[in-house]
């Protein structure tokens, strides 16, 4: 049996700078900072550009902002380069302490909970940027936010692209959209080049959609298919993305989809989980016509095609499941069509 990757096997692999992400920071001036570094992207990314910026021959700073509730991951982000500052964002004071940087990444944002607790999400997703935008109207600032501000188009079309007009649809999409528009106020005041990078289900050996699916293949439950079809991009290629993204920010703010070029069925993944793990899948409902599906032709236009395939990532997470291999325990709820998580 295969044996099971420790997080540092993960990390190393979800870090791993591509050619284009190597490009984009030897042409950068100043240091880099990711807010929300402790989140389930953040030390990815983080690690990315510092492995990205030794490559390049940079000694330009990475700061990792986060609460750090756990104190232990201030030491594993040292151990990767990358210099942690714990910091409440939502506290202005601590906001404003915080070193200058040139090139900013914010990452920070609240999503599960937010049916139990819509005014945390409302200060996490509304109030934090109008504090972060202010503190860094000279950087550039990659501002990352989700497809779910789209409404569901129809599956069998290309997917909503950025001219789509945004959707409200439940209480975090609805603070997704007050995300954006606090920050394109503040571009539009300052002038301050951004980008909004409206991400599509990124996946990894520990957490996404894919594991949410080959976990229950593997126990023998029921795989909801309602949804019908999504889109996703490895976790690596997203990081890879994010930080080329620092090359195109603009005042008003670029709006740019970041995901796979393929329209996925989750039927299509339980069944071909079923043969990986061994289990037969198990499928309840119906697909429906529509489903939160984005175009990214112009990300690809961009930066070229995802480097990793569906294929291989789907055989990554069979392995390390049935390796009996770690999981955040953190559920994408990709099922949900009412907009509340």
């Amino acid at each position: 049996m295969t044996q099971a990757k420790t997080d540092y096997d993960i990390e190393q692999l979800l870090s791993q700078p591509t050619a284009g992400a190597v490009a984009t920071v030897k042409g950068l001036k100043g240091d880099f900072m990711v807010l929300g570094v402790g989140g389930k992207m953040g030390t990815s990314l983080a690690v990315m550009l510092r492995r990205a910026l030794d490559e390049a021959g940079s000694a330009a700073k990475v700061y990792g902002v986060s609460r750090f509730s756990r104190p232990e991951a201030k030491a594993d982000l040292e151990k990767f380069g990358i210099i942690p500052v714990a910091c409440d964002l939502a506290d202005p004071e601590q906001v404003a302490a915080l070193p200058e940087v040139a090139n900013v990444q914010y990452l920070a944002g609240q999503k599960f909970g937010t049916a139990g607790a819509p005014d945390e999400t409302w200060i996490q997703n509304t109030i934090v940027p109008s504090l972060v935008a202010r503190k860094f109207r000279k950087s550039k600032i990659v501002v990352f936010s989700t497809g779910c501000v789209y409404p569901f188009v129809p599956i069998s079309g290309p997917g909503a692209d950025e001219s789509t007009p945004v959707a409200f649809l439940g209480e975090y999409a609805s603070t997704c959209v007050g995300r954006e528009r606090v920050f394109t106020h503040y571009s539009r005041k300052y002038g301050t080049p951004q980008l909004i990078y409206r991400l599509n289900y990124s996946v990894e050996l520990r957490y996404g959609v894919l594991v949410d699916i080959a976990m229950k293949v593997l126990k023998g439950e029921a795989v909801d298919v309602t949804m019908g079809s999504f889109n996703l991009i490895w976790q690596g290629d997203a990081c890879a993305r994010a930080i080329q993204c620092l090359d195109h920010v603009a005042s008003p703010p670029k709006l740019l989809n970041v995901t796979g070029s393929e329209k996925i069925s989750i039927r299509s993944v339980a069944e071909k989980f079923g043969e990986l793990l061994g289990k037969p899948a198990i499928i309840t409902g119906t697909e429906a016509e529509s489903a939160w599906i984005a175009d990214a032709r112009e990300s690809i236009r961009l930066f070229g095609p995802v480097e990793t395939s569906l294929e291989s990532i789907m055989k990554m997470v069979a392995d390390h499941q049935l390796a009996g291999g770690k999981l955040l325990g953190k559920p994408t709820h990709f099922e949900t069509r009412d907009g509340k998580f």
